[in-house]
């Protein structure tokens, strides 16, 4: 059996009793490779939103239920996939509940704030070693007659792979980010990629937010027909903008983040520094909570030591991501690596703010270096400072690229259209 030990790289593990379920929310195997021709066709059909991503009908039959499971600790890029699925899955036909393994944000923000979710379940596990989660989602999956189990991380695909044999049912698994270079920590993204490995010989279908995720599945040994890319999509929330960046002004650049070591928010403040030497008058808003306080700890000895603390503004957590971007006059994110198509961008795309981010893994899918913003170098704090010079002293004019990165987003990354591909992949596996 397989253990659940060294899974992810979290900054605090649930302590919790015996599962039992919890209503967060008051409503309710790999197999052979095809011919390169199938696998692109394929590859193209779901990558594509079909005409209901356009006009979904406003009252569908519910033909698929699916319990997704979930870490349900942090409430950053994963989990604003999975609220988004949950939201507008049932506009294609799809009934989406959760199970979160650990108490914390997600489980929070089904209760508080997202009543058409659907149902929330605790499953949570009690320590590392807890496997009684298995047996909790197998009986969720035959109280709630569950047709497909979805799964979001290392962690809950061993759980979600053992429960789906026991059930009987199919289950899906999405890939977010590379488990083998997710963190920092070499001896964890091992373990996550062994666990990751073993358990997907059970799964029915792979969804990767990105072809960079896609092209990195398939090399690890994935057949193509079996992997879908259905690109993260977020609501077109446009919230009005009170204030307008001016050259020769003061610009304030963001960071919306949960603070890690692979975010790169050391890169941000080398180039800030850089920026402030150079004659820039750039503001750093720091906006997310840090992962641990070890590391918050190592970020505000780099901000004295780079005498820059009048220049970094920290905020937080929020959960109004869209208004907190609309107050920048453009978004960082200077990712070192690990990232599959970063939802933040996405969301500072719909609110039509520039983007700023690094050259890594699936970012450049939807920012064009000059168009809807800039791809620096990943780990070079020049790179990343020159391209924020490029900005702020006109060298491309805001309000294009700004409109420029609105209209990407309403084409190419709604979240009707990531509904609607999921939507796909539930019902061509169910068939």
């Amino acid at each position: 059996m397989l253990s659940p030990a060294n899974f992810e790289h979290t900054a605090n593990e649930s302590a919790s009793g015996t599962a039992a379920t919890m209503p967060l929310a008051s409503n309710p195997g790999l197999g052979v490779a095809p011919t390169a021709d199938q696998s692109a066709a394929e590859s193209s059909q779901f990558s594509r939103a079909n005409s209901l991503s356009q006009n979904p009908t406003s009252n569908p039959v519910i033909d698929v239920k699916v319990l997704h499971v979930v870490n349900g600790e942090h409430f950053s890029g994963a989990e604003r996939v999975q609220s988004h699925l949950g939201r507008c899955l049932p506009k294609f036909g799809v009934a989406a509940d959760f199970a979160c393994v650990k108490p914390g944000k997600f489980a929070e923000m089904l209760n508080e704030e997202s009543p058409d979710w659907g149902i929330g379940h605790d499953a949570s596990m009690a320590h590392r070693f807890d496997l009684r989660a298995v047996g909790r989602i197998r009986d969720l999956i035959r109280e709630y007659r569950y047709d497909l189990l979805h799964a979001h991380t290392p962690r809950t695909a061993m759980i979600t792979a053992l429960a789906s044999r026991m059930a009987g049912v199919p289950w899906i698994y999405h890939v977010h980010s590379p488990a083998a270079r997710d963190s920092s920590r070499m001896i964890t993204n091992h373990v996550n990629a062994w666990i990751e490995k073993q358990s997907l010989r059970s799964c029915s279908h792979l969804i990767t937010v990105s072809e960079s995720l896609r092209k990195d599945c398939i090399e690890r040994g994935a057949a193509p027909s079996k992997v879908t890319v259905v690109h993260n999509g977020v609501p077109a929330i446009r919230p009005p903008r009170t204030r307008y960046p001016v050259v020769g002004g003061r610009w304030t650049i963001g960071m919306v983040a949960l603070m890690r070591p692979r975010k790169g928010l050391e890169i941000a403040l080398d180039a800030l520094a850089k920026l402030r030497d150079a004659g820039h008058d750039v503001v750093l808003r720091v906006i997310g909570p840090f992962e641990t306080a070890d590391y918050e700890a190592g970020i505000q000895k780099q901000i004295a030591a780079l005498e820059i603390r009048d220049r970094v503004e920290q905020v937080g957590f929020t959960s109004n991501v869209p208004e907190a971007l609309v107050e920048l006059d453009a978004m960082i994110l200077p990712s070192l690596f690990g990232e599959g198509l970063p939802m933040v961008v996405l969301e500072a795309m719909a609110a039509a703010v520039p983007v700023i981010a690094t050259r890594v893994e699936g970012t450049p899918e939807a920012v064009t270096h000059g168009v809807e913003g800039f791809l620096a170098k990943p780990r070079d704090a020049s790179s990343l400072a020159d391209s924020i010079a490029d900005l702020v002293t006109g060298k491309f004019d805001w309000t294009t690229m700004s409109e420029n990165a609105f209209q990407s987003h309403a084409e190419r990354f709604s979240d009707l259209a990531m509904a609607s591909g999921t939507a796909d992949v539930y019902h061509n596996l169910l068939r």
